[in-house]
């Protein structure tokens, strides 16, 4: 175990590219392209593209890192941005060295709520990339604890912040864009994810909060609709389900097959876009919404048949570097789109 004065050291030498960059976890390839022009398979039926689109009861959001925050805009400026865009929440997203970080505390976190309830916008969740420099499953019993410690952070962080979501990424087999990453046996991932889990239930419990578990593919661990599902239920609490991402199985699978499966354990969503004929396997390989081949019409189906009525958050790494504004523009409009209100 290192001193908590060489582990701050430590942790403050990641910046917001580094931890980036671990999330690197590969091109999704997000297949299942909608067909011609003039017909759309949805779920094996087919659908006159001419017509009207079914409407969608679901609430629109967007991550924070598709803002430039913190070095263009404030975290007001943020949820100012959002809220006049059209959208119902936004995600924020803790680390080390921001607003939303160890260096705030609940006063911190109250005084950002509050700030949300005058914008007019709720905080639809709370999210990190710190699971991988820490993650729950590491062979390092250091990075283990850290990881232990900022997930609890988290959990009274979400609180605090008045959201009852907290995407868990629970462990690792590998991290292909971790070289010092030493490979976790499936095994000794699947009983040190679950022991992670159990030990933070009981403050989960008493905050209210619930810990989604995120489906990420190239981590090597839940990689099927099967896995996730016994893992979640493993714990038979209400507060352990599931936080769904469309695009981080789709290199070789198709969330409406686990939309189904998943049913009303999905309790968050991530949407990516991603086209198919890429081939770069990293985060620069994700798109804004509808600019892929994503089969949107299907996925939204299959939510709506598992009667998700819960936040759909637009997630995206990378900021436009001038107008910023647009792409949250566009991405509420992509959003009214796939929900039938335009």
């Amino acid at each position: 175990m290192t001193s908590s004065n060489s582990r701050g050291a430590q942790d403050t030498s990641l910046d917001r590219r580094q931890l980036l960059a671990y999330a690197g976890f590969g091109a999704t390839l997000l297949t299942g392209a909608v067909g011609s022009a003039s017909a759309a398979t949805v779920v094996g039926q087919q659908v006159d593209a001419t017509a009207m689109p079914p409407r969608f009861n679901m609430k629109k959001s967007i991550n924070l890192w598709a803002f430039p925050y913190p070095g263009k805009m404030t975290l007001r400026q943020c949820l100012q941005l959002a809220k006049d865009a059209g959208f119902d929440g936004i995600e924020l997203n803790y680390d080390l060295d921001s607003d939303l970080s160890p260096k705030s505390g609940t006063k911190e976190f109250t005084e950002i709520r509050k700030m949300a309830e005058e914008i007019g916008i709720a905080i639809s969740g709370l999210c990190s990339f710190l699971f991988w420099p820490y993650p729950l499953t590491s062979n390092d019993a250091t990075e283990r604890a850290r990881g232990m410690e900022l997930a609890g952070l988290m959990t009274q962080a979400a609180h605090d912040l008045g959201t009852k979501n907290l995407l868990v990424v629970p462990g690792a087999v590998h991290m292909p864009w971790r070289a010092d990453h030493d490979p976790t046996p499936n095994d000794v991932c699947d009983k040190r994810a679950k022991e992670a889990i159990e030990k933070l239930l009981p403050l989960a419990e008493k905050l209210d909060i619930s810990m989604n578990i995120e489906n990420i593919f190239f981590n090597g661990y839940l990689l099927s609709p099967f896995e996730m599902i016994a893992f979640v239920d493993h714990f038979k609490s209400k507060h352990v389900n599931v936080h769904f991402d469309t695009g981080n199985i789709m290199e070789y699978q198709f969330p409406e097959h686990w939309i189904p499966m998943l049913g009303q354990r999905i309790r968050n969503v991530h949407l990516k876009e991603y086209s198919k004929k890429s081939t770069d396997h990293s985060l620069e390989a994700f798109r804004p919404l509808l600019d892929g081949t994503t089969n949107w019409p299907a996925v939204m189906q299959a939510f709506s048949n598992v009667d998700y009525e819960g936040y759909l958050t637009f997630e995206y790494f990378h900021p436009y570097m001038h107008h910023p504004e647009a792409l949250i523009y566009q991405t509420s409009d992509s959003l009214d789109r796939l929900l039938g209100k335009k």
